[in-house]
């Protein structure tokens, strides 16, 4: 059985071991990422180290190219597929740089490193009628958790927000009167999001029917809660959209990433431009954006070829 990223951190060379804990801090409080980031960055950096040490290195200045490239090739022949493999090399070369920043090391070995480009899929989305029928899924229904689950459902679909910015929102991170969220998206950046009137009357219902029957003196502001009175964990409101979307027919097996996907190609189909989708998805960066562009033309292809009487 694999040793696990807390049994490789704790085998490390002291010195080595000194490093990812000065990393995690950098991640953690100068960065502010989010905890699912810095454990995905940290276990990367423990993986690398612990692979510079099996190769007799106990300094990170002894840290270069070969050892990069040795380590990206192990995990290939492990398993790895491009897209994991390339994820990896962008986390080595984070890595990397910071150490050269710091003073850690003379030079970023992390530049010259190369690595694969991922194969880039395009997001499953669902139909406009599925998107309609799984949020709808819990309509009528009064229990407290329905109630909550519909509201999950309406604002994932309505706003396009990832659910670790969903179950992060206050209730006063809703301006009820404008009908917007205010989010706190990645890289701790904020960002104001509207959503829709049957998710105001979503909301409206979880407000004055659903959350005061399991608020609890450990509720604090939470918009969302569990079935404890805590707020919402993000695995509870995966299961709702899962459960959500099974029952509904035909509907491709998504969760709340697909829920953002077609929130954002419903979007753009709809005539809204490139520009305004990357403002209520959080993206840094056009680019990342545009895979709904190929999205919206993959479904016009596949329309084409179904009706057209010559396609």
């Amino acid at each position: 059985m694999p040793a696990s990223t807390a049994q490789l951190r704790a085998s490390l060379p002291p010195a080595l071991a000194a490093v990812v804990d000065d990393y995690e801090e950098h991640l953690r409080g100068e960065r502010e990422l989010s905890e699912h980031t810095v454990r995905a960055y940290v276990t990367d950096a423990v993986s690398l180290l612990d692979h510079l040490a099996r190769r007799s290195g106990t300094r990170v200045d002894e840290l270069d190219l070969a050892a990069l490239r040795s380590w990206l090739a192990k995990g290939r022949t492990t398993g790895d597929s491009r897209a994991t493999t390339a994820r990896r090399a962008a986390s080595a070369r984070s890595f990397t740089g910071w150490l050269r920043r710091t003073g850690l090391t003379s030079e970023d070995v992390g530049l010259r490193l190369v690595s694969p480009k991922a194969h880039r899929t395009l997001p499953e989305v669902l139909a406009p009628a599925q998107a309609q029928a799984v949020v709808e899924s819990s309509a009528g229904a009064e229990e407290p958790l329905d109630l909550r689950n519909t509201l999950v459902l309406e604002l994932l679909y309505a706003s396009g927000i990832r659910v670790s910015e969903l179950v992060g929102l206050d209730v006063d991170d809703v301006d009820r009167d404008r009908r917007l969220l205010r989010v706190l998206g990645k890289g701790r950046k904020e960002r104001s999001v509207p959503y829709g009137l049957p998710a105001e009357r979503a909301l409206d219902a979880w407000l004055t029917r659903g959350r005061p029957a399991l608020a609890t003196d450990r509720s604090g502001p939470a918009l969302l809660l569990g079935a404890r009175g805590g707020r919402l964990d993000p695995r509870e409101a995966r299961r709702a959209v899962h459960a959500a979307v099974a029952a509904t027919p035909g509907a491709p097996d998504i969760g709340p990433h697909g829920l953002r996907h077609s929130a954002a190609t419903h979007v753009l189909e709809g005539g809204a431009d490139l520009r305004s989708v990357q403002e209520l998805l959080g993206h840094a960066s056009l680019a990342t954006t545009q895979i709904y562009t190929h999205v919206t033309v993959e479904r016009l292809r596949a329309v084409h070829a179904q009706a057209h009487p010559r396609a």
